[in-house]
């Protein structure tokens, strides 16, 4: 401990001498970054893409539409219950037929569903009207695959938020054409091609003719249009476009600084649980975005739930061993980063080191007793093992658990008190 707090000391008195040169170097490095930026943004601004006519009418009229006629038919008419009900529920169908089908389960294959489920997705997916599976997941999984590059991702954050979130579809972008290469497999899905033939009377039937009905029921056919069918059009295609935007540039990165992707709990509330993307991009084959059990993912505990009836199955999960490895990782690099920066003590770095050797190895030594703990507990096991062997395995698990929550104590004080940089006033 006396060894710790020497370190500890050496740190504070490190950070009182280099702010001055972060100063310097931090000017020095934004004059860079805007360098760069600009000469990328000169090379994809300048491209003059066709604009498509069909998407421009369409993005455009719905949203004036909306803001227009339906507070003018509440103010005259009103709306009742009956009619927010129908609009929170196609909302929410909306909502989770592109998170839970397009996104989840079409996209990024993290389960498997049944033909019903997927029948569901897919007449829902039309009702959002954000393109039929086929090009959805393919644009997706590009992006993914290409993500930030402004030539090759489609709807790229490093080109401003409105292109992330809507430009890209207005025109015909060289970054978003066609290209099924890489959805050969949803292809072979014959629920996938069932709603890519018949596309658009989804859509008409999903957005027009529903709506419709629900208000004829009720009375009211025109409230029912507007607030099922408008406005919630307009509000559920938004929301869904503000993870392609806002989700790369408000928020945190946890798990990696890889790519502009960024954890964001207020989207999260607003998204059915798409907000947590940092998480989801470094872990894209994980069912879950929000990974702790107090992550509000509604879509998660849909596909959970779903999986307890038999419509679910095959859910793919990250272990905690590997999201906890990725966090350490990258606290590991920005500290490596940081004392290369401040030209720290050696004898500082090999501290570093030391500590992220002794986690890696306490980290791993508590997966295997976590495994062989929880193995122990299964039925199989039970009948070879005898009790006293199980409960020694039950001890050395939690011994090996308690010594991993001391490291991680020890990691994040010792990161916490390297350098932090300080402004000079003015």
């Amino acid at each position: 401990m006396e060894t710790n707090y020497i370190f500890l000391e050496e740190l504070t008195n490190v950070k009182k001498l280099q702010s001055t040169k972060f100063f310097l170097l931090k000017t020095i490095g934004i004059l860079k970054i805007k360098s760069n930026n600009k000469c990328m943004k000169d090379a994809t601004m300048n491209e003059k893409a066709p604009i498509n006519w069909i998407n421009m009418l369409l993005f455009s009229l719905t949203p004036a539409f909306a803001v227009v006629l339906v507070p003018l038919y509440g103010y005259f008419f009103g709306y009742d219950v009956y009619e927010w009900i129908i609009f929170i529920l196609l909302m929410g169908f909306c909502g989770i037929s592109i998170t839970a089908g397009y996104h989840r389960l079409w996209s990024h294959k993290t389960y498997k569903a049944h033909p019903i489920l997927r029948i569901i997705f897919a007449i829902g997916g039309a009702c959002a009207l954000q393109n039929d599976v086929l090009n959805w997941a393919s644009d997706h999984r590009r992006h993914h695959q290409h993500v930030d590059d402004n030539d090759k991702d489609p709807y790229s954050a490093g080109r401003g938020f409105w292109f992330s979130h809507i430009g890209w579809i207005l025109r015909n972008h060289k970054s978003s054409s066609d290209d099924f290469s890489n959805v050969k497999d949803l292809q072979r899905d014959p629920i996938v091609m069932w709603q890519h033939r018949n596309y658009l009377t989804l859509v008409l039937l999903s957005n027009i003719a529903l709506p419709a009905l629900l208000g004829f029921i009720h009375g009211d056919i025109i409230a029912g249009l507007l607030l099922g069918g408008l406005l919630r059009l307009v509000l559920s295609q938004h929301a869904t476009y503000l993870i392609n935007s806002l989700a790369h540039m408000w928020g945190r990165q946890p798990y990696s600084d890889k790519f502009s992707a960024r954890d964001n709990s207020f989207l999260a509330l607003i998204t059915y649980g798409e907000g947590y993307h940092n998480y989801h991009h470094t872990f894209q084959w994980d069912y879950r975005n929000g990974v702790k059990w107090w992550h509000y993912d509604p879509t998660k505990w849909i596909i959970n739930f779903c999986s307890r009836i038999g419509l679910t199955y095959d859910l793919k999960r990250c272990s905690l061993a590997q999201i906890e490895k990725a966090k350490l990782d990258l606290q590991y690099r920005q500290a490596v980063q940081k004392c290369k920066q401040f030209n720290l003590p050696h004898n500082l770095q090999e501290k570093l080191e030391q500590e992220y050797e002794q986690f890696l190895q306490t980290l791993q030594q508590w997966t295997e007793h976590r495994q062989a703990w929880y193995e122990a507990k299964g039925k199989q096991l039970q009948e070879t093992l005898g009790q006293w062997d199980q409960l020694q395995l039950r001890d050395k698990y939690r011994e090996i658990h308690f010594q991993l929550k001391i490291q991680r104590r020890r990691w994040q004080l010792l990161v916490q008190n390297l350098p932090t940089p300080v402004m000079n006033p003015g």
